[in-house]
């Protein structure tokens, strides 16, 4: 099959993917989903975490599990939202952390993180796509496969990425990541939930300016959120 629109560098890694019997069938449910509900995010979007940062810029990986399924919330980023989009709860607890973590005084009304993309942050999610207002309906139908190599391929062919995860569901991502060439910071899920129950104090964003500025790369600048 002709692959999707992505980024270069990683259109060559991903290809074996994309001409993989599981994707010709996820995008036959692709094609069926949109023609009988609104799903997000809009098409343009669904690679946008690949498309904004390139395979040899990432450096750190967040990892979500589904987009917003609410109108207007997802943009193909996980845990952002566009400019002048209410912040969901759980991005509300994220700029809680940084601000607790750094001193710093970002507001929690506005949560569009494409400014830590730019920087090498790659804000995945394990499902690309979703049906209006019903979390989770489109996972198992091959996004998880297709996900799960992009992060098997920067566990394997980079070294020194920082992966953020966040929640059982994240954490449990950790199987494909080789620990002797990355650095893996666990925290439970920042849902209001759960956030309390370590999310609130795991001040990874400073570690991984730490972890960072100890390979002679430049941190994060956490602040540039717009």
């Amino acid at each position: 099959m002709i692959a999707p629109q992505i980024e270069s560098s990683w259109l060559e890694v991903l290809r074996p993917q994309f001409e993989s019997p599981y994707f010709a069938q996820l995008k036959d449910f692709l094609v069926e989903e949109r023609r009988l509900y609104t799903c997000y995010p809009k098409g343009k979007d669904i690679f946008r975490a690949f498309d904004s940062t390139p395979f040899s810029a990432v450096r750190v990986v967040i990892l979500g599990q589904d987009p917003y399924h609410e109108e207007g919330q997802a943009q193909g980023l996980c845990f952002s939202v566009p400019r002048g989009v209410a912040c969901p709860p759980s991005l509300v607890n994220i700029i809680k952390e940084i601000n607790s973590d750094l001193g710093t005084t970002l507001s929690t009304d506005v949560g569009d993180l494409s400014g830590w993309a730019a920087q090498g942050v790659l804000l995945l999610n394990a499902t690309l796509t979703v049906r209006a207002h019903q979390a989770g309906s489109h996972q198992r139908h091959g996004w998880e496969p297709f996900t799960d190599a992009a992060i098997a391929a920067l566990s394997q062919r980079r070294s020194g990425i920082i992966f953020l995860l966040w929640g059982s569901y994240a954490i449990a991502k950790a199987a494909l990541i080789d620990r002797n060439k990355h650095h893996v910071l666990t925290a439970p899920h920042p849902s209001p939930l759960s956030a309390y129950r370590g999310f609130f104090g795991c001040k990874h964003f400073s570690q991984t300016n730490k972890i960072l500025s100890a390979q002679g790369l430049e941190p994060i600048d956490w602040t540039r959120i717009g």
